[in-house]
Order: structure tokens, then C-alpha cells, then sequence
């Protein structure tokens, strides 16, 4: 089939704006879906575990031991983690980073 290149190029937008108001609503209605979106998490907010009151905890101080870094220990530079040695994936110069990072 011959290529008429000197005729005018139409693009989709002039087809659209050519395009008659009730064709554009036809297309709207079909496009759209009928089902509504549901927001996962919202209903995870409001669900409640039974025995675990932690109402109580709001006013309460709690104590954690700290524990210095140890020998066998290493800080990735990329999720700034105390990992043990046996996480190390890559020590580029000086960088330590961790399996989850790498």
C-alpha cells in the first residue's frame, strides 16, 4: 500500500477534539469500573487483638539494656544495622554492608 507522505499527519489528540461529546461520555463510562477501592490498612487500624492491652504502657516507662557493639559485630553503611560478621556480603574499602543491602 502507498504512503501518501505529503498529506497531513492526524495525531490522537486531533482525533479527539473531533470527537462528539456523547462518544467522549460512552468511552468515560466504559473505562471506569464499577468496583470500589478498599484501603487494606484502614481496616487493619481498627482491628483489635484480644489480651493485648496496651493501654497501660502509654504512661509507663520502659528500660532497655544497651549493649555496646562486640567484636564479631559490624555496622552496615548502607542501613546503618549491627549485624553479626556472618551477614557481611561486600567490604568494599572500608564499607561494610550487609546480605540485605547487597
Amino acid at each position: 500500500m502507498a504512503t501518501d507522505y505529503d498529506a497531513p499527519r492526524r495525531s490522537e489528540a486531533d482525533e479527539l477534539a473531533e470527537d462528539s461529546l456523547e462518544e467522549l461520555k460512552a468511552r468515560r463510562n466504559e473505562n471506569q469500573s464499577g468496583v470500589v477501592d478498599v484501603d487494606e490498612d484502614a481496616n487493619a487500624e481498627n482491628f483489635e487483638l484480644p489480651g493485648a492491652d496496651l493501654s497501660g504502657l502509654s504512661g509507663e516507662d520502659m528500660t532497655v539494656k544497651v549493649v555496646p557493639k562486640q567484636a564479631d559485630e559490624f555496622t552496615c553503611s548502607v542501613c546503618f544495622l549491627v549485624h553479626h560478621r556472618s551477614r557481611l556480603a561486600e567490604d568494599n574499602g572500608g564499607r561494610l554492608i550487609c546480605r540485605d543491602c547487597a
